[in-house]
């Protein structure tokens, strides 16, 4: 496998889980269950997933309205810019 099918893999990966993320510690939130840390949400979307926190939050309604949150545009654009330069 090449570099280039490596790298699209794990993007796909990373962006899969954190989409999940983002709809699992909703369901959490709204049953009053234990949550998954904001620290571990904003975790993987810092390790290039991006663009799946971005759909999870806008689908799910969850973390749009938190401060720290709204850096996740920023975020994917700046992996966007990184994937097009490397």
């Amino acid at each position: 496998m090449t570099d280039l099918n490596w790298t699209a893999f794990y993007l796909i990966l990373v962006n899969i889980i954190a989409f999940a993320a983002f709809g699992i510690d909703k369901r959490k939130a709204v049953k009053h269950k234990y949550r998954i840390s904001e620290a571990t949400l904003l975790g993987l979307a810092l390790i290039g997933g991006s663009a799946g926190a971005l759909a999870g939050m806008h689908l799910f309604h969850h973390k749009t309205k938190k401060l720290l949150f709204r850096a996740v545009p920023m975020l994917l654009a700046v992996q966007i810019a990184l994937l097009i330069i490397f």
